[in-house]
């Protein structure tokens, strides 16, 4: 392509016309061209790694001395202070890590995370005349001329632009973003030194199975489409065509006629971040809540459309006026496969229900085990890590403790993390820091619980049928407490829908693949019936017997066993939670009743319990009148048809 030919865009993040092309539009990331680029400029590298490693080895070093001369607390703001300001010189890429640590209070002391926190979007702006070149270059004009109203200077600055306020001619406030600029030249070179350092440590030590190289490539490629910012826009209208339906969500619009590559013109949100809990509680607004609101709305992304937030930092989220959650910016966005999302739901159930065997098979199914690995040793391993974080309840387990005893044992075993679940950690893990910063005791697994109770109701996808049965049954019987609870925690789901869960269930009840379930079902209604009838006709008889004065006799043990009593007992339990759950109506069944009764596994099953009970009756007059008197050693043996019968 001749230099006259080119658009200013493609002249700006071209490379010199007598080397080969390292990148040529932002928004496309070639590794293989950046590696080549690179190789052939060793200075360029050098230089690079000599801006990186210096200033952390100043600051390491001035760590140590305050530490030796007994001044580290006088000191720490200081260096805090320092740190910031490293990180903000070496560029977007440490700025994203910086970020993320300022968002983990569990990793990082207070006073260098309120430093790290204005790594958001109080970063040192660029020049006003470059900003507005940019705009005049995509949009045509100069902003003065293309806006009603522009502010002079930026009112925030991020990682890879400036934020400035306007209002379009149409009365319309906005929000402008414009890019920085050289930011090509300079993350390209942090992807060239990470990749070459990715690709050492994945040569040179044994213990490193995960792919890095494809880790790495996966987070750059989500910078490099971050850097495009019609792409944003275009990430932005997706995800409020998922999302929006969600009430305490909001999505700003994008204004395309003023939007390019280099700048993005979206809708203006008023807001307080939610880390500003002052501010935030003396609007009236519950900021715990909307930490909730936003785990919900994380685990949709991920477990619903896979389509989700790679970066939900707080300077990403606000508390609206309104009391609403306002998502802002849309560049790192990531999707994951439904094979990925269904195994995770797959995988939270195996881990709930302790079946570490098929826990094993989901880590092959989700790509960190090859799939011929021998996963024998590896079940009691999962056993014991997980065994111990079990032993707590829910509510006590976090995302970061799971992954770090997750980090010890695949150093032990062949485990490799996939390139798309490191980017899901970050997200998660970044949530909950921003989380636990708000409220010290949130724990992010415990509020998804109803997400996942939601979806193994009402989702007719065959894995989370499977799914569901797995977890109602164990050993043949089934586990009613495990309704209750799923019952319990999906009713608190936001969008659950009753009506919904009641067809669902009946369609896969009476399908084939309920079948197992409804063999089930009915060697549980037989026994339940037969022991209840039972001991109704034994508490009768006893009450003749005391009425007419004869001794009373003992009941006898298959009668005590209060399984049925029990059983009876979680019925009453799941139906009141079924009648404080929200849009429950006993007489929406009704209509239901004729197909039901027409259907003809429903016939099936009416034949199966009523065939299972005159057996157990038969069997028991055959017992109790025919056999009474007969020696033992003669006696023919009697055995029901049903194998669960007790006669």
């Amino acid at each position: 392509m001749a230099e006259a030919s080119l658009s200013p865009f493609q002249k700006q993040f071209t490379v010199p016309s007598d080397a080969d092309p390292m990148q040529r539009e932002i928004g496309h990331y070639d590794p293989d061209g950046i590696m080549s680029f690179y190789r052939r400029r060793p200075f360029q590298v050098l230089g690079r790694l000599f801006d990186i490693i210096i200033p952390f080895l100043w600051f390491g070093w001035r760590l140590w001395w305050d530490k030796l001369t007994g001044s580290a607390v006088k000191n720490r703001q200081r260096r805090a202070v320092h740190l910031r300001e490293i990180i903000t010189q070496l560029g977007p890429t440490y700025i994203k890590v910086g970020q993320a640590l300022s968002t983990r209070p569990d990793l990082v002391p207070a006073y260098y995370m309120d430093e790290l926190a204005k790594l958001q979007d109080q970063l040192p702006p660029f020049d006003n005349a470059i900003a507005f070149r940019f705009i005049e270059e995509e949009l045509g004009d100069r902003p003065q001329a293309i806006y009603a109203e522009f502010s002079p200077d930026p009112v925030a600055a991020a990682s890879l632009g400036q934020v400035y306020k306007g209002k379009l001619k149409t009365g319309e406030t906005v929000a402008v973003k414009v890019q920085r600029p050289d930011l090509i030249r300079r993350i390209t070179l942090d992807v060239y030194i990470m990749r070459t350092v990715a690709l050492w440590a994945q040569a040179n030590m044994k213990q490193i199975r995960s792919d890095l190289i494809a880790i790495t490539d996966e987070f750059a490629g989500r910078i490099f489409e971050e850097m495009d910012y019609s792409q944003e826009g275009r990430n932005a209208e997706e995800f409020a065509q998922l999302y929006s339906y969600l009430p305490e969500i909001y999505i700003p619009c994008i204004y395309w006629e003023y939007t390019g590559r280099r700048v993005l013109t979206m809708e203006w949100i008023e807001g307080t971040k939610l880390t500003n809990l002052p501010a935030v509680q003396a609007q009236g607004i519950n900021a715990t809540h909307l930490v909730e609101v936003g785990v919900s709305c994380s685990l949709r992304q991920l477990l619903e459309h896979g389509f989700f937030h790679a970066d939900p930092h707080p300077g990403n989220l606000l508390a609206t006026p309104d009391g609403k959650l306002a998502y802002l910016d849309f560049g790192m966005m990531s999707r994951i496969q439904p094979y990925q999302r269904y195994g995770l739901i797959e995988a939270v159930v195996h881990l709930v229900n302790r079946d570490f065997e098929a826990l094993a098979q989901d880590y092959i199914h989700l790509d960190f085990l090859r799939p011929d690995t021998d996963v024998t040793p590896i079940i009691p391993a999962l056993a014991n890590v997980f065994g111990n974080a079990l032993g707590a309840s829910v509510a006590e387990l976090n995302f970061k403790s799971i992954t770090d005893q997750m980090s010890e044992m695949m150093y032990e075993f062949p485990f490799r993390v996939p390139a798309y679940y490191a980017l899901i950690i970050r997200s998660l893990v970044t949530l909950e820091g921003l989380a636990i910063s708000i409220e010290p005791n949130f724990k992010v697994l415990s509020k998804a619980y109803p997400y996942i109770a939601k979806r193994l109701l009402t989702d007719p996808a065959p894995q989370l049928r499977a799914s569901l049965k797995d977890l109602l049954f164990k050993d043949g019987s089934f586990r009613w407490n495990r309704l209750e609870n799923l019952l319990r925690n999906a009713r608190s789901s936001t969008d659950y829908d009753f009506e919904k869960v009641l067809t669902q269930t009946l369609d896969f009840l009476f399908s084939e693949r309920g079948a197992f379930i409804r063999e089930r079902l009915a060697e549980e209604i037989i026994q339940s019936v037969d022991i209840y009838g039972r001991r109704t006709l034994f508490n009768m008889s006893a009450l003749v017997r005391q009425q007419i004065g004869l001794e009373p006799m003992a009941m006898p043990p298959e009668l005590q066993n209060g399984k049925s009593t029990n059983n009876f007992d979680h019925l009453k339990n799941i139906w009141e939670i079924l009648q404080e759950t929200q849009g429950f109506d006993p007489m929406a069944v009704l209509p239901l009743l004729p197909d039901l009764l027409l259907k003809q596994e429903m016939q099936e099953m009416g034949y199966r319990i009523a065939n299972g009970l005159v057996e157990r009756v038969a069997a028991r007059l055959i017992r109790q009148l025919l056999l009474e008197d007969m020696p033992e050693t003669v006696r023919p043996v009697v055995k029901p048809s049903l194998p669960a019968a007790q006669v």
